[in-house]
């Protein structure tokens, strides 16, 4: 029974396609944020449109640790990417409260793969955690955007805006959940998530 729990070639294939997959959905998505407002909507984009990959993803998720690397793996890309360490740590928070919510539904809970989608997405919100946290440092390094931008993404985030932030992230991941599990109705079945 312990052998069926570890993970295997196949399993860390699966985890590194689907992260390539949902990197480079972020990616396209983190240049909106060249906009201020898409700056600070970033993470629910994220949620939403990066929810369709990930309920893919989950098709494949039969034993604990997968949801765990793939958060983990895209706060070390966020780092390389030039953030801060935080998203690290958050990927590494969600990621764990992910795989509980997932492992509740024994993998093959289609309600738990769209709570899942929810939680799943909040490692983007480490990105965010600088600009409340140490403000000055953050626009400084920011400069290169203008003055406009700096101003009005200042603007846009009092620091109570962190908390809407998360709780945004979770309602867009779980309509991003929705709707993968919507467009993906076949994959879900075959793989007899219900």
């Amino acid at each position: 029974m312990k052998e069926m729990n570890k993970l295997n070639g196949k399993d860390l294939i699966n985890i590194g396609i689907y992260t390539a997959i949902y990197f480079v959905v972020i990616m396209v998505i983190a240049f909106t944020g060249l906009i201020p407002i898409m700056l600070i909507l970033m993470s629910s984009m994220v949620g939403l449109i990066g929810g369709i990959p990930f309920m893919l993803f989950l098709t494949k998720v039969e034993k604990p640790g997968m949801i765990l690397i793939m958060s983990l793996l895209m706060g070390i890309l966020a780092f390389l990417t030039g953030m801060t360490w935080v998203p690290v740590l958050f990927s590494l928070v969600t990621g764990l409260i992910s795989e509980i919510v997932y492992k509740s539904g024994n993998y093959k809970s289609a309600k738990a793969a769209v709570l899942t989608a929810g939680v799943f997405p909040l490692w983007c919100c480490g990105n965010y955690l600088p600009l409340f946290v140490n403000r000055e440092e953050y626009f400084a390094s920011r400069q290169s955007y203008g003055e406009e931008y700096v101003s009005v993404v200042m603007s846009l985030t009092p620091n109570w805006m962190f908390f809407v932030l998360l709780v945004l992230t979770v309602i867009f991941g779980i309509l991003g959940g929705v709707l993968g599990s919507k467009l993906l109705k076949k994959h879900f079945e075959k793989a007899g998530i219900v």
